[in-house]
C-alpha cells in the first residue's frame, strides 16, 4: 500500500543525489517540490477512492442492542478511513519537512546565502556589492603567477613542483553573483602600497596568504632583486617575524606568527600536574606593539583552537591569576577575541590603519583523525557543513560590537567548496598528508584579490 509513497520519496531523494557541481539549484528545488505535489495528489486520490469504498460497504443493523440505544450501528470501516486520511496528511507533512531539510542541507550552500557580510562599493553601478556571494568559475587567466619562480613561496605549498600532475585546481576564479570586482592590476596595486607597511598576523594560514600576496605583486616588479627579506631569512614556519621589502616602491609586507593572538605563558605555581602551559586570554600577544604603526592590518586565528593543540599537550586557559580548567574552547576563543577588540580600540588609529579580520578556513579531511586526505580534482558541490564555523560566527559577533571600523573577510563559505586545492600528498613531506593548508597558486590568491578589492575601494564598510 505504501509503495507509491516510497517511490515518490525515492524520486525526491534521487533529485538531490543527482546534482552536479554548477547545476541550477532553482531547477532542483522545482523538481523536488513537483515530486512532493505528486505524492500529495496521489494520496489524495487514494483517499477519495477509499472514502467511496467505505460508503458503498457501510452496513446498518437495527438489532436489539442498537434499538436499545436508539441509534444505528455503523461499521468500523468509516472510522478506519478517517484514521487513514489522518495518516496520509501526517505523511505528506513529513514528506514536505524531509524534502525541505534536504533542500536546505544540499542546495543552500550552492546558493551561497550569507548573513552579516562585508561589502564594498561597486564602481560600475554605484551600489553596494557583496563580493563574497558568488560562485567558482573556470578562468583562463589563472594562475596569476608561477610559484616555482617566486622565491617567497614555500616549497611545501608548491604542489606542481612537488609532483601533482593535474593542474585544473589552478584555473578557478571567484565570480561575485551580482557585480564584478576589478581585474587584477598589479601596477595599480604596487602604487597603492607605495610607502606603506602591510602586516599579516596569525597562523600558518596567514603566512600562506602573506606569501601569496608577495608572489602576486612580484609579477609587476622588473628588478626581482629589489624584493628581499629584510633580515635575509628563508621562509620557514619557525620564525615569528618575516618581512619582505619592495625597494623600488618603498613598502614592506610583514608577517607575525601569533597563532592564538593572545599571550602564551608557562605553568603557574601550584597548578595541577596536567597543566604545562597556559593561554592568557586577557593579554594580547607580547609582540603586538610591532603592529601598531601599520597601514594595513590583516588578522586571523582558528586552526590552533583545537584540543590536540591545547588540552592534549597540557595547555589550559588563564584569565588574570586564575586558571580556567573548565572553560570550553569556543568560550576561550570569544574571550581572546574580546581582548583583541579591546586592544584595537585602544591602540590603533583607524585614520591611518585599515583593519581586516579573515574568518576561519575550512579543511577537508576525510575523517576526524586527520589522517585521511582525499584531494578531489574539481571543486565540490556539497560542502557537508564546512561552510559554517563557530569561530567565524564569533568573529562577526565581536566585530559587530566594536566602535572602530573593521572589515571581515568571510572566506569560510567560499573556501568550503575547494577540496581540490589542498596540499594533500604534494608537500615537501609527502608521508604526511595535508588537507588543511592550500597549494600556491590557489585559494589564498583569491582571498587576496578580495582583500585588494576593498583596499582599492573608497567606501569600505561592514554590513
Amino acid at each position: 500500500m505504501l509503495f507509491p509513497y516510497i517511490q515518490s520519496l525515492k524520486k525526491a531523494q534521487a533529485l538531490l543525489s543527482s546534482q552536479k557541481y554548477g547545476s541550477s539549484p532553482k531547477q532542483h528545488l522545482t523538481d523536488l517540490f513537483k515530486a512532493i505535489v505528486a505524492t500529495t495528489r496521489h494520496w489524495g486520490r487514494r483517499c477519495e477512492r477509499s472514502k467511496a469504498l467505505s460508503r458503498s460497504r457501510r452496513n446498518v443493523s437495527f438489532n436489539r442492542k442498537a434499538l436499545n440505544v436508539g441509534s444505528p450501528r455503523i461499521n468500523r470501516l468509516n472510522s478506519v478511513s478517517r484514521l487513514f486520511k489522518l495518516l496520509v496528511v501526517i505523511g505528506s507533512l513529513l514528506s514536505f519537512i524531509i524534502a525541505f531539510l534536504c533542500g536546505y542541507h544540499y542546495l543552500l550552500p550552492a546558493l551561497n546565502v550569507y548573513g552579516n557580510i562585508s561589502t564594498f562599493n561597486n564602481s560600475e553601478s554605484g551600489s553596494s556589492c557583496n563580493v563574497l556571494d558568488g560562485n567558482w568559475v573556470l578562468d583562463n587567466r589563472y594562475p596569476l603567477y608561477n610559484a616555482t619562480e617566486c622565491p617567497f613561496a614555500e616549497r611545501g605549498f608548491d604542489c606542481l613542483r612537488n609532483g601533482r600532475e593535474d593542474d585544473d585546481y589552478l584555473k578557478w576564479s571567484w565570480k561575485p553573483r551580482n557585480c564584478n570586482f576589478a581585474a587584477f592590476n598589479v601596477q595599480r596595486l604596487l602604487e597603492r602600497f607605495r610607502g606603506k607597511k602591510v602586516v599579516f598576523v596569525g597562523d600558518s594560514m596567514s603566512r600562506t596568504q602573506w606569501e601569496s600576496l608577495i608572489c602576486l605583486l612580484m609579477t609587476g616588479v622588473q628588478d626581482k632583486k629589489s624584493v628581499y627579506e629584510v633580515n635575509g631569512n628563508e621562509i620557514t614556519k619557525q620564525i615569528r617575524y618575516l618581512g619582505v621589502r619592495f625597494g623600488s616602491f618603498n613598502f614592506t609586507i610583514e608577517f607575525y606568527r601569533s597563532v592564538f593572538l593572545v599571550q602564551q605563558g608557562s605553568m603557574p605555581k601550584h597548578a595541577p600536574k596536567r597543566v604545562k602551559s597556559t593561554l592568557k586570554l586577557d593579554k594580547l600577544d607580547d609582540i603586538s606593539n610591532h603592529w601598531i604603526d601599520s597601514d594595513i592590518l590583516i588578522f586571523n586565528t582558528g586552526q590552533w583552537w583545537v584540543p590536540g593543540k591545547l588540552f592534549k599537550i597540557g595547555c589550559y586557559f588563564q584569565v588574570g591569576n586564575f586558571l580556567k580548567l573548565g572553560m570550553s574552547i569556543p568560550t576561550a576563543y570569544r574571550t581572546a577575541l574580546d581582548t583583541w577588540a579591546s586592544w584595537v580600540e585602544k591602540s590603533i588609529d583607524t585614520n591611518r590603519t585599515q583593519i581586516f579580520f579573515r574568518t576561519f578556513e575550512p579543511s577537508h579531511w576525510s575523517n576526524f583523525t586527520r589522517r585521511v586526505c582525499n584531494v578531489t580534482q574539481h571543486p565540490v558541490f556539497e560542502t557537508e557543513g564546512r561552510e559554517h564555523s563557530i569561530f567565524s560566527d564569533t568573529v562577526f559577533d565581536v566585530v559587530k560590537n566594536m566602535t572602530l571600523p573593521v572589515t571581515v573577510l568571510h572566506v569560510t563559505s567560499m573556501s568550503s567548496f575547494r577540496s581540490d586545492a589542498h596540499v594533500g600528498q604534494w608537500s615537501d613531506n609527502p608521508s604526511v598528508p595535508d588537507c588543511s593548508h592550500w597549494c600556491l597558486p590557489g585559494v589564498p590568491d583569491v582571498w587576496n584579490e578580495i582583500l585588494l578589492s576593498y583596499l582599492l575601494d573608497d567606501e569600505l564598510h561592514v554590513r
